[in-house]
């Protein structure tokens, strides 16, 4: 009778475990302001006191990046736009030295659409502050300089960590690549605590790993026309992630500004040295969020007849590029696992990359 009740125990124990264990895990979600936008992270099959200490952690790794690569607030970026109009060499802080190094090479890559050089322009233009501009946007006069002597990575000479500059106009300014970087740099912090399933997203750029309890993320594209707007028409588009992939879009409706009846926003093409024309949003889906974030500016100025040669530059090959006239263009590989929410628009499905 005994070992009857014995039995009984090690079987009711043996079902309680296994009930635990089969609860469904839970979700845990932290936002922070950095980067000048909202940042979420989000969790899966951890407890609750593991993942705010893991949140701890990830605030203070996004304090000291946002602090060390901003380019207008004090820290290394800014005295090394300080130094650069000098001309002469002068050592770089080691946590600035990557985003020079990986910023140099995707120069190249991207045909010199993504140009950090270009600083001294966008302070012109009034996006190198916190607050919003209000105009009036640079006159011609003001802008020609930067035509006759456009500054780019090109003028930088690294040697080690000793840098210098052969145009007094290079300013830099990490902004399209910094956020994406420092994504890449959250979701090696998460895996460093043993955790393989999170997101990271960046107001709406994203690196996401793993999935939620056996399926995969589901992430939405926003629909560039209602970004801004409460009507419930935010997304355009909808896909899985697979793995570990970033999801980045640069967009006009990110940080603009009107005057007189125009609408002026920051991604400025630095062959024109006005806002880029063409392009509404451009997305593509890479493994790595620093270049997916620059990738993403650079096909964005590259505009809707122009961006499969940057797209092949880079060996992508899931991209998505909207026109102004709310043209969809895709690479076969992206229009494979893109879903609309929407009354899909007219889309271009380009079959071959250059």
């Amino acid at each position: 009778m005994t070992r009857l009740r014995d039995r009984r125990w090690i079987l009711l124990l043996l079902a309680l475990g296994l009930a635990a264990c089969s609860a469904p895990a839970t979700v845990y979600k932290q936002q922070f302001y950095s980067f000048g936008t909202i940042v979420e992270v989000s969790v899966w099959g951890v407890d609750e006191t593991r993942a705010q200490r893991l949140f701890a952690q990830l605030q203070d790794d996004m304090d000291y990046m946002h602090t060390t690569w901003h380019a207008w607030h004090e820290g290394p970026v800014a005295r090394i736009n300080q130094l650069l109009p000098l001309g002469k060499e002068f050592s770089v802080a080691p946590s600035v030295l990557p985003l020079i190094e990986n910023s140099l090479a995707l120069y190249r890559k991207t045909q010199g659409l993504y140009n950090p050089a270009i600083g001294g322009l966008l302070r012109l233009w009034g996006f190198a502050q916190d607050d919003p501009p209000t105009g009036p946007p640079p006159t011609a006069v003001q802008i020609q300089p930067y035509l006759q002597h456009p500054p780019s990575m090109a003028d930088l000479h690294l040697d080690g960590i000793r840098l210098r500059s052969d145009n007094p106009l290079v300013q830099l300014d990490f902004g399209a690549y910094a956020k994406g970087y420092a994504v890449d740099l959250l979701i090696a912090r998460i895996r460093e605590w043993g955790i393989s399933d999170a997101i990271v997203n960046a107001g709406g750029n994203l690196r996401a790993m793993g999935g939620k309890g056996g399926k995969p993320w589901r992430i939405g594209i926003r629909d560039p026309r209602h970004a801004r707007d409460d009507s419930g028409k935010g997304v355009l588009a909808s896909l899985e992630v697979r793995g570990d992939e970033s999801v980045f879009t640069s967009g006009n409706y990110e940080r603009y500004f009107f005057y007189e009846g125009r609408r002026y926003h920051h991604i400025i093409d630095p062959r024109t040295g006005y806002p880029a024309q063409g392009s509404i949003s451009a997305t593509v889906i890479w493994n790595n969020g620093g270049e997916a974030d620059a990738a993403s500016t650079a096909l964005f100025i590259a505009g809707p007849q122009h961006w499969p040669e940057v797209a092949a530059s880079l060996g992508m090959d899931q991209v998505m590029v909207v026109d102004e006239a709310m043209h969809v263009y895709m690479t076969p590989a992206m229009a494979a696992r893109v879903h609309f929410e929407q009354q899909p628009p007219p889309v271009v499905t380009v079959t071959a990359l250059p």
